[in-house]
């Protein structure tokens, strides 16, 4: 495969779609941090689909080149386009891979290409915990990462795995960062929690009521978001 082809008949496909005149808004929305084709998500995947598609025999070695190659493109849609080729074909890749894959998450980090990213690797651990596989370990030891981005992913990596949760992990990982000031901790692990709560409210109810003096009014604000309209 020619990877460099791969990335020319991406730009191209975007470049014909593009609209300056919305990438100004789009490029504001995102506090300036990048420059933007002014292309919508959904004219981004009905544009590449059959690219995408494309790439169903690709290795996660090729995967993963392509993903760094659009990640150095300019215009956060590139980044936007990898996460979509990562999430479409993650099936491919492995527990080797989630390195290369938290490599990228401290490329270009904000919180659109950090939760994108957090996807494709919760698919990825839940994939192997499901086939007995002791992986988890490796977000114990994001959780400790000195870019918090990375410790975002490791409080988010559980996401929509309901009954599959490892629940003391969560809780333990939500108590460990309680202490952390940065905006975007304290909201993922609201979320991670309020996730969780769609599969047994009580106990989060339960873990809130216990903890509350440990965690921000944001976290907790974040956490109990739905609580009064589930059950028991």
């Amino acid at each position: 495969m020619d990877i460099s082809k791969v990335i020319i008949n991406f730009q191209d496909l975007l470049s014909r779609i593009a609209d300056p005149g919305r990438a100004i808004a789009m490029r504001a929305y995102m506090k300036n941090h990048f420059e933007f084709l002014g292309i919508s998500a959904p004219e981004r995947r009905k544009a590449s689909a059959a690219g995408i598609k494309d790439l169903k025999t690709a290795t996660a070695t090729q995967l993963l080149e392509i993903a760094r190659a659009l990640w150095e493109c300019s215009e956060r849609e590139y980044q936007y386009l990898a996460i979509d080729i990562l999430a479409k074909h993650w099936r491919r890749l492995g527990a080797e891979d989630l390195p290369a894959l938290l490599e990228l998450v401290q490329q270009k980090s904000w919180w659109d290409s950090v939760d994108g990213l957090a996807g494709v690797i919760g698919d990825v651990l839940r994939k192997n915990v499901e086939e007995g596989r002791q992986i988890q370990v490796s977000m114990d030891e994001a959780l400790q990462h000195e870019d918090f981005w990375v410790k975002r992913i490791a409080i988010l990596h559980q996401l929509g795995w309901r009954e599959q949760t490892d629940v003391d992990r969560l809780f333990n990982y939500a108590l460990a960062l309680a202490d952390e000031k940065e905006f975007f901790i304290r909201k993922a692990i609201g979320w991670a929690l309020r996730d969780y709560a769609w599969h047994d409210p009580a106990a989060i109810r339960a873990f809130l009521h216990q903890n509350k003096d440990k965690f921000s009014g944001l976290t907790l604000r974040e956490a109990a978001k739905n609580l009064d309209k589930l059950g028991n």
